[in-house]
């Protein structure tokens, strides 16, 4: 029994979910988005709220079924408030700086700076100095693949912490050379 997929899913004000041939669009304040899903899911509204149930119990329609309901909660909730990821730079002399609509340019203690386009549908703010770079979109998904194609440009390195990281992450440190004794 899925206990993920059997939740229903509330549709906020403002927001329109269709169901036409195995393809669900939802458009809301925000934009739209349209996804299919595995013909042996099955949705329906009811009461206001999407219901996901599943036509059989084989093992790989009980993983579809948590699945289903997991993006679609994940596209209402894109498409009423969004999604934002943050990162941050940590590193003397690296910094990241906007360049026009779609695209941030990194200076990451490499020989050249690091043109990064943005895809569509992604926006992103720069903060504090270049320190910190603030993503958001409609799709949770490809915000998240962003911001970890922009974290893999540079990760926190094991002596120091620095390069990019997402907000809050603490990376493990190694300690590093202890002194060595000199002595006879």
């Amino acid at each position: 029994m899925s206990r993920i997929g059997n939740n229903p899913i509330n549709i906020q004000d403002g927001v329109k979910v269709e169901f036409k041939d195995g393809v669900v669009k939802v458009s809301g304040p925000k934009g739209n988005l349209s996804k299919s899903f595995s013909k042996v899911i099955k949705t329906k509204l009811q009461d206001g709220k999407i219901i996901v149930e599943r036509e059989n119990e084989d093992k790989k329609t009980k993983a579809l079924h948590g699945l289903t309901r997991s993006l679609l909660a994940n596209m209402v909730k894109g498409v009423s408030e969004g999604f934002m990821k943050t990162l941050d730079i940590v590193g003397i002399g690296y910094k990241a700086e906007a360049v026009g609509k779609n695209g941030v340019k990194f200076t990451l203690g490499y020989s050249n700076p690091i043109d990064f386009n943005l895809p569509d549908g992604v926006s992103a703010v720069v903060e504090e100095r270049g320190t910190r770079v603030i993503l958001s979109g409609i799709d949770k998904e490809i915000v998240g693949q962003t911001a970890a194609k922009m974290r893999a440009l540079r990760k926190p390195d094991a002596y120091k912490g620095k390069g990019v990281r997402y907000l809050g992450e603490q990376p493990r440190l190694k300690p590093g050379k202890s002194g060595i004794k000199s002595g006879a």
